[in-house]
């Protein structure tokens, strides 16, 4: 796991946290081995579980502060104040603004989006498909942030590993869509063929709209073999993606 304070403004009450997993530490068997977060994909429900609950104390919170979702590549935004009881339904975005509670996105080679305003302390965890980066659930998110209190120019934004625009090949009529919708993503890959990057698209959509800082995880999942790969692997498990705000002493 990689962890680290966020980027922005000096935080008034409390610290916010950023995770990204990789695919090694768990207890899951091939081909899922051995990390895998994802209880969707056809492993062991007792592995996802220890797996989840290693991440839960690696990262200091008890297991039900985390809060998954049942991503399903839309815009649909989700604003949680507690522990949810299982994932939350048919979102790709969560918001919060409450400490202590880890928002949590699954990818293995979509663009995982971690964001914060430190100051008025909110949070998202974005999951930023194909699908969804192209039908605009970052400005979704944006929003939801800004009427949780967030203002735009304070949000700090990471990008986790993610397929990359060396690497992700698209028809050149797909990459002509995405890029009319999310201007800057359209690439050429490194064997010449049409290719999407969605990360450079995203962070062009996050500049224009104002945010303060981005941040980013360069690595390709498709390359990247410490990583999962749905492209490259076919049948794999998930990495995460996880943000949330710890108190400051005294706030």
């Amino acid at each position: 796991m990689r962890s680290g304070r966020s980027a922005g403004s000096t935080p008034a009450r409390v610290r916010v946290r950023r995770v990204v997993t990789s695919r090694t530490g768990g207890v899951s068997a091939a081909p899922y081995d051995s990390f895998n977060l994802g209880d969707h994909v056809g492993d062991d429900p007792a592995a996802v579980d220890a797996n989840r609950r290693r991440l839960a104390a690696g990262i200091g919170l008890p297991f039900e502060r985390l809060v998954w979702m049942e991503q399903i590549h839309s815009r649909n935004v989700t604003v949680v104040d507690g522990p949810v009881d299982g994932p939350v339904e048919a979102t790709d975005a969560l918001v919060t603004d409450v400490p202590n509670l880890a928002l949590v996105v699954l990818t293995a080679d979509c663009v995982p989006l971690l964001l914060s305003d430190d100051v008025a302390g909110v949070i998202a965890a974005v999951h930023a498909g194909r699908v969804g980066a192209r039908i605009g659930i970052v400005p979704r998110v944006l929003d939801a942030m800004v009427a949780k209190g967030a203002a735009v120019e304070r949000i700090g934004a990471f990008f986790g590993p993610a397929a990359s625009g060396r690497q992700y090949e698209v028809p050149a009529a797909m990459r002509a869509d995405v890029e009319a919708h999310l201007p800057g993503s359209a690439t050429t890959t490194v064997r010449g063929t049409p290719g999407l990057d969605l990360r450079a698209g995203l962070r062009r959509q996050l500049a224009e709209a104002g945010v303060g800082g981005i941040a980013e995880d360069p690595r390709c999942t498709i390359e990247d073999r410490t990583l999962f790969s749905y492209r490259r692997s076919g049948t794999t498990g998930r990495i995460a993606g996880a943000v949330w705000m710890e108190p400051i002493d005294g706030e």
